[in-house]
């Protein structure tokens, strides 16, 4: 697996998949190394095969501080088609993340500024501590988040989206789950223990059963009927059905026992 000097990834042997935001020093300030490692990483997860879900975390007090100053430094010098490139490059980390094939659960403490809500928006679950701080902080140093913007907007709608975005005002994690960027919100002290607690119950589903729903559901989208959607989703539940997991989890049910996912 490939060493990285911004992020530690972790694979378990019943399938998860931790992914630390390594750089606690910088409050895990994205710069282009972090990015290029995250795109890594991703596509590490993605040929693994036997991962079954992935979480992402920021190691320290903060889950991440936005762009590193020195990075931002380093753009301001930088020509359009430089900053294209870089730009480029953060889009597919934040593309890679949502269309990740397993499912994806965020875990936020601390502060998650700028480019860290569009991370937090990828992923399919996002969790948090009530005191975390979250900002869309461009426009206070003459940007805009517009690479993930379309994420955001997906996560907590247009209306907040335009109204965070324009305002760079912060807001806490309880805040974050009204708006549906976080999921649930817990006092800091037990967010590690609300880890676990998600991470046993992802660990009672079938992995093939949790990708097809995340398929399911992207196809899906704001559920605008239409006869094609109708024709993928009946293909969709066939094709489960028949699949060796389908079968062993209708048998499994049938016979009044644990299906074989549960007991790796």
């Amino acid at each position: 697996m490939t060493d990285f000097t911004t992020l530690q990834l972790d694979i378990a042997t019943n399938g998860v998949a931790t992914l630390w935001l390594n750089r606690p020093d910088k409050n895990n300030a994205f710069n282009a190394g972090m990015i290029r490692e995250l795109i890594l990483a991703l596509d590490a997860v993605k040929d693994h095969g036997q991962v079954r879900f992935l979480i992402l975390r920021g190691r320290g007090r903060h889950f991440s501080a936005g762009a590193d100053l020195a990075w931002m430094q380093e753009s301001a010098r930088l020509d359009y088609n430089a900053n294209l490139d870089d730009a480029r490059e953060l889009a597919e980390l934040m593309y890679n993340l949502y269309h990740l094939k397993v499912p994806t659960l965020a875990v936020v403490q601390g502060a998650a500024f700028g480019g860290a809500l569009g991370l937090i928006s990828c992923c399919d679950m996002a969790i948090g501590a009530i005191d975390a701080q979250f900002s869309l902080s461009e426009v206070r140093i003459g940007l805009a988040p517009a690479v993930i913007s379309p994420f955001v907007v997906q996560a907590i709608g247009e209306r907040a989206a335009r109204r965070y975005a324009l305002t760079a005002e912060r807001f806490n994690g309880e805040r974050a789950r009204e708006l549906g960027l976080l999921a649930e919100c817990y006092p800091a002290e037990e967010l590690d223990q609300a880890v676990e607690s998600w991470t046993a119950n992802l660990l009672l589903n079938s992995p093939q059963a949790m990708r097809t729903s995340k398929d399911l559901l992207r196809e899906v989208g704001s559920g605008v009927l239409s006869p094609n959607l109708r024709r993928y989703t009946e293909n969709a539940i066939a094709r489960i059905r028949v699949s060796p997991e389908g079968q062993e989890g209708l048998n499994a049910f049938l016979e009044k026992r644990k299906p074989s996912w549960q007991e790796q």
